[in-house]
């Protein structure tokens, strides 16, 4: 403890000095990266915190990428920070087109699905397939859920009987948001009555380094990126190295990226063998399938609703298992043949890819998430593999920082202290220190007293201001797995 009461005053005098005796609280930020609009007030390569949809709209612009996907995560995550950062696009955006065949002489009402938000329009007797596609377009340019606050990822214009579409942003992400005409309890209109085509297909990949820069020394726990390229992933892992960026000892920083990738399971295999880093997560999603919300919002719907419990070290939330957990706004694929099964989740697992359930209602549901680690110098490797423990060590090394700041910073260090000054500390006392913090977190390390013989604090023999610590970590694990077995009688004997 440091008083700024002089020690050889001589005036008389009745003072107390006032500081901190500590008090550790984690914080957990959630930052997504995205797409906004020229209308929005954040701009490109800019990053600002997010409180609400209001905020989210006036910030990144009405149908943007990043107005859905804080929608998604707020949904999931009600009193989470949240933070947002504009990647500027770049390509060409995606045309699509929807031709009005025939139309129903009796009219009806029409449904139709994009990007799981249902556009309907009520065609009235008699109507023409201009006037059908002139009440789509203003449909869809009008759309706005009352409830979840948004607007629709694409504009309309028309021409004739032909209702164009094209993507807010340009970007070859645009390929992945789903139209389709939904079956419905009483006739759909719409059933059978489009064409889709796709005259110009969305095209480029933008890059996060302007995001990564903005966002400079502040701590960002959990990144949410809409981008997985292997530009964006090298970006990433430059940027949280245990060598040079967010990990590293000059830094310590931390934080973990989390993106989405669609395409075939060997596709999306072979991507995640290629990375083995811990400091990426995938979450996956499948070429096929009929899957109504882009994988933005899956990857943004899935990490935010762990985030409650990521932060959670005081209580021990950060180890706990996550699986069943019902991730909030996001619809199941319409073919059944696309929820995972076991195989494939096990599959999936083990090569470093996450995976989500399908539960009974139909919620998609966490199942369990991992990084990309697979190997360490060369040999097989799992300390990495449960996102538990990057959120544990994250925590355990912000506490222990904080420990040691609150106890030790501006003393000198001497090997004893026979006269209990309060100006020293000796390589006893920052090791009781470091015993105590572990000790306190019982919800994320476990074997303190093992930990303690093994803990070494030492002064370095050729540096006497320094000293090094060895802090072994025995982390609590989550409980995936429980492996009994029945033993059936027909009478106990």
């Amino acid at each position: 403890m440091v008083s700024n009461i002089p020690a050889n005053v001589t005036a008389p005098l009745l003072a107390f000095d006032v500081t901190s005796g500590g008090a550790f609280e984690n914080e957990n930020r959630l930052i997504l990266l995205g797409h906004g609009l020229a209308a929005g007030a954040l701009g490109n390569g800019q990053i600002a915190i997010c409180n609400s949809i209001l905020d989210a709209r006036v910030l990144a612009g009405a149908g943007s990428m990043l107005e859905g996907m804080f929608h998604i995560s707020r949904l999931n995550a009600p009193a989470q920070e949240i933070w947002i950062g504009r990647v500027e696009d770049t390509g060409t955006a995606e045309i699509r087109t929807v031709t009005v065949g025939a139309v129903p002489a009796s009219g009806g009402l029409g449904v139709v699905e994009i990007a799981g938000e249902p556009v309907v329009v009520e065609i009235a007797s008699g109507a023409t397939a201009n006037q059908v596609a002139t009440a789509l377009a203003a449909a869809i340019n009008a759309y706005y859920n009352p409830i979840s606050k948004i607007s629709l990822p694409f504009t309309a214009t028309v021409a004739t009987n032909v209702v164009t579409i094209t993507a807010r942003h340009k970007g070859v992400y645009a390929t992945g948001i789903d139209i389709h005409v939904p079956v419905l309890e009483s006739a759909n209109a719409f059933a059978g009555l489009f064409t889709f085509a796709t005259t110009t297909p969305g095209a480029g990949n933008p890059s996060v380094a302007a995001v990564l820069a903005a966002m400079n020394d502040d701590p960002f726990e959990m990144i949410v990126s809409a981008f997985g390229d292997a530009t964006n992933l090298g970006l990433f892992k430059d940027f949280l190295s245990i060598v040079s960026g967010r990990w590293s000892y000059a830094k310590q920083l931390y934080g973990h990226v989390y993106y989405p990738k669609t395409d075939t399971s060997g596709n999306l295999t072979t991507a995640a063998l290629a990375q083995d880093d811990w400091h990426l997560s995938m979450i996956p999603r499948f070429a096929s399938g009929g899957f109504a919300e882009p994988d933005y919002l899956w990857v943004a719907g899935i990490v935010a609703r762990t985030a409650p419990w990521a932060g959670g070290g005081a209580n021990g939330d950060v180890s706990r298992n996550q699986t069943g957990l019902v991730v909030e706004g996001l619809s199941p694929p319409r073919d059944r043949a696309y929820w995972m099964d076991y195989p494939t989740r096990d599959a999936f697992l083990k090569n470093g890819i996450s995976t989500w359930q399908v539960n009974r209602n139909g919620d998609v549901t966490i199942d369990k998430i991992v990084t990309h680690h697979q190997t360490t110098a060369g040999a097989p490797d799992t300390t990495f593999r449960d996102i538990q423990k990057v959120n544990q060590i994250t925590y355990a090394l912000k506490r222990f920082r904080a420990d040691l700041a609150f106890q030790h910073s501006n003393k000198a260090i001497a090997d004893d202290n026979p006269d209990n000054l309060s100006a020293l500390t000796t390589a006893a006392d920052i090791k009781a220190t470091l015993f105590h913090s572990y000790r306190a977190m019982s919800g994320v390390l476990e074997n303190s007293e093992t930990a303690l013989l093994q803990m070494t604090v030492t002064r370095d023999p050729d540096n006497a201001n320094r000293v090094n610590i060895g802090l072994p970590l025995d982390f609590v694990n989550p409980l995936d797995i429980f492996a009994g077995i029945a033993r059936a009688y027909s009478q106990f004997r």
